[in-house]
């Protein structure tokens, strides 16, 4: 078994990398059902990383369904070439159109989600988004910090929709979401920016406290379509994140987000 294995670059998430890297071995057969993944110590070696790295790996790996593994056995690629647990390849969201259509399928979710947590949230649930909103805040604009409450506040909104397989899924997609942006650097960081993101977030909130499903709907779906637009996935490249397919989108609401996105509008 000759393996395409190299060390991989550093970033924040390296052991999204090193899983990538081992699903592809898997994807081109250069690992085949039921072979044996090398060691973690030699995957360390191999790929310059930690072994806590490599572990992190073999747990995502695990989880997506694509290996097994056993205490003192070591880890296997499953049997079966069709796993049952959805994966997104890191590398393969790289590409522009994957990303877009990542971002496409993610507001369409979170715009519903949006409507069903206005109407079924709990006192808790609006505590848990006013914290995540608090770290947003207290975080530099951009950083893995504001991402990650960023991300916490979207996980809450999801949670708060009670259905178990629709915050499963959102959370998933939406973690896809953020690894992609770290990974890229694209997005354009500045006070106006903090405000605006923020402001967006406050309108989901001050909606989904009110119990306002259709005003839950129309902000979250002005805030993805910002958001969109500030990690470059610009006007006409993608339909409005949440619109149906053949609807037209707003040009006063882009028009309004254009002027949003470049500091010339309030949040």
């Amino acid at each position: 078994m000759t393996l395409k294995l190299d060390k991989v670059n550093r970033g924040p998430h390296l052991s999204t990398l090193v899983a990538s890297s081992i699903s592809r071995e898997i994807a081109q057969g250069r690992l085949k059902p039921g072979d044996q993944l090398p060691t973690e110590a030699a995957l360390a070696t191999t790929f310059g990383v930690s072994r806590n790295v490599v572990r992190e790996a073999i747990a995502r790996l695990r989880s997506e369904g694509r290996i097994w593994s056993q205490q003192g056995r070591g880890a296997f690629v499953v049997e079966s070439n069709n796993p049952t647990v959805l994966t997104i390849d890191h590398e393969t969201l790289q590409r522009a159109d994957s990303f877009r259509n990542l971002f496409e399928l993610r507001g369409i979710l979170e715009v519903q989600a949006a409507a069903l947590a206005a109407k079924r949230r709990s006192d808790a649930d609006l505590k848990a988004m006013g914290d995540a909103l608090s770290g947003m805040r207290a975080a530099p604009y951009g950083s893995v910090a504001w991402l990650r409450s960023d991300l916490e506040f979207h996980r809450t909104v999801a949670e708060a929709t009670r259905n178990s397989y629709m915050g499963q899924f959102l959370v998933f997609v939406s973690e896809r979401v953020r690894e992609s942006i770290l990974a890229a650097g694209n997005q354009q960081k500045s006070d106006d920016m903090a405000r605006i993101t923020l402001g967006e977030h406050e309108r989901i909130l001050r909606a989904i406290r009110a119990g306002d499903a259709e005003g839950a709907q129309a902000a979250m779906r002005d805030h993805l379509a910002g958001a969109a637009l500030r990690v470059g996935l610009h006007e006409g490249e993608a339909a409005e994140p949440g619109a149906p397919v053949q609807e037209v989108a707003s040009p006063v609401r882009h028009s309004r987000l254009r002027k949003a996105v470049r500091g010339q509008a309030g949040g």
